[in-house]
């Protein structure tokens, strides 16, 4: 969270070069759905408009037995 948005937003010198345009999907994984849901919402405020989060974090991925590795 803390350099999340300088390495995703759009007009960030600093973006990550696998995030090529900001219509691209990205899903933010935490714990259990909370501080992603708010990472997801300030993404899309910078304008990556296919942000969004995993509901229930990856506690709930683990909990619905979903592969982990």
């Amino acid at each position: 969270r803390n350099v999340l948005e300088w390495r995703l937003a759009p007009t960030s010198p600093h973006r990550h070069p696998a995030l090529s345009r900001a219509d691209q999907p990205v899903v933010i994984i935490c714990q259990a759905g909370y501080a992603s849901s708010l990472a997801a919402a300030s993404l899309r405020e910078l304008g990556l408009t296919s942000a969004t989060d995993l509901v229930g974090g990856f506690e709930a991925w683990s909990q619905a037995g979903l592969p982990v590795i």
